[in-house]
């Protein structure tokens, strides 16, 4: 078992990421340290594939530490992450009678913890909630780092606060039941983070995926449960330094840097109404474009580029994007909600590992619309899956 300390700068508080395989069965023992000693009842927010899989042995293991739980269901995908289904969820919450000293326990993927923590967060002006990601981009990203939110009419993620988790338990075991495009959403994440990271994290990320149909069952759990606590590592010492995103901070070490690849991601996830692409595949796209941007700006030299590109096709395939109006993906960019100043602040790279935050001034709309063009024409050898 692996165990990643994130702690908070300036703030006392601090929690555990354990993750290990078979660590679902001890939810229970896990979310009972994390909580005062008197908590009594737990609300499970999780989703139906999920739960069907999951759902009964989180919740038999909650009971048996002595937990009076109850559930909600939310609706699949990321376009019911919505203020609708945090009003459902608070209900559920309300009418199940937790107090202030008890928890919500997320049981999913990135939209699920979104959702269950946002609701947390502004019930009762905050109550504590653990994490339990099931997917791979929300174990080795979503999952950490205390972001909560729903998407608005005029974008992805508008609406929400930071609210940390108390604490965060993977099992790369529930792995095993997700579909190619999850695995493939959840590899992209991890490519943009070693871009950004180190060249050291990106290239073991890379090796993995060039072997993992290579090698036995048993022998890649043990390297990805293994490689899934590097990025927990990488993004915990990000958080730690940044928790809040400072917008006066353009330094290597800041939090923006985890947005390479979004930006134009959350442009596209939003003109197709979430509905085509998971978001690592929106990112895959979106890394494509910026690394593009990069090398035209002066920034990334050739090599690095191509290295970042073979990374993303080795990930998987995407679903094609070359019917995407791009004047309304450059009008979509407008309600970034990183931008400062009424600038885009986009998040490019010098090489691989290191990342470089630049105003939007420095980038015209000609070179910006080429790139898209470019970038969202690249062939994929996609098949609906």
């Amino acid at each position: 078992m692996h165990t990643v300390h994130v702690r908070l700068k300036g703030r006392k508080e601090e929690y555990e990421i354990a993750i290990g395989p078979g660590l679902l069965g001890e939810l229970g023992d896990y979310v009972r340290g994390a909580l005062s000693p008197v908590a009594r009842r737990v609300v499970l927010i999780s989703n139906p594939t999920t739960f069907s899989h999951y759902g009964d042995s989180a919740l038999r293991s909650l009971r048996k530490s002595g937990f009076k739980t109850s559930c909600w269901l939310m609706r699949e995908g990321e376009r019911y992450k919505t203020l609708r289904s945090i009003e459902n969820a608070l209900t559920s919450i309300s009418e199940a009678g937790l107090e202030r000293h008890d928890a919500v326990v997320a049981l999913g993927g990135g939209v699920v913890g979104d959702v269950a923590g946002f609701a947390a967060a502004i019930y009762l002006r905050g109550i504590a909630y653990v994490h339990v990601p099931t997917t791979l981009l929300a174990q080795v990203d979503a999952s950490v780092g205390g972001k909560t939110g729903v998407n608005w009419s005029t974008g992805k993620n508008m609406i929400g606060a930071f609210h940390q988790p108390r604490h965060v338990l993977i099992d790369p075991r529930t792995l095993h039941t997700l579909p190619p495009r999850e695995m493939t959403s959840g590899w992209l994440e991890c490519i943009k983070q070693g871009a950004v990271g180190s060249r050291s994290l990106f290239n073991q990320t890379v090796r993995l995926l060039a072997k993992r149909n290579e090698i036995g069952q048993e022998d890649f759990d043990t390297e990805l449960a293994n490689l899934i606590s590097m990025h927990c590592s990488f993004k915990a010492r990000i958080v730690s330094g940044d928790e809040r995103e400072a917008v006066d901070r353009n330094d290597h070490n800041s939090r923006r840097i985890l947005n390479f690849g979004h930006t134009i991601a959350h442009a596209l996830e939003f003109v197709t109404g979430y509905r085509r692409f998971r978001h690592g595949e929106a990112v895959g796209y979106g890394m494509l474009a910026a690394g593009d941007l990069s090398k035209r700006l002066g920034i990334l030299n050739a090599s690095d580029l191509e290295s970042l590109r073979a990374g993303i096709h080795l990930a998987g395939d995407l679903p094609p994007a070359n019917d995407i109006d791009v004047n309304a993906i450059m009008s979509a960019l407008i309600h970034d909600k990183k931008s400062v100043g009424g600038h885009i602040h986009w998040v490019l790279l010098e090489k691989l590992g290191r990342a470089r935050i630049v105003d939007g001034s420095e980038v015209l709309p000609s070179a910006l619309r080429t790139t898209l063009n470019r970038a969202l024409r690249t062939k994929t050898k996609y098949v609906e899956r």
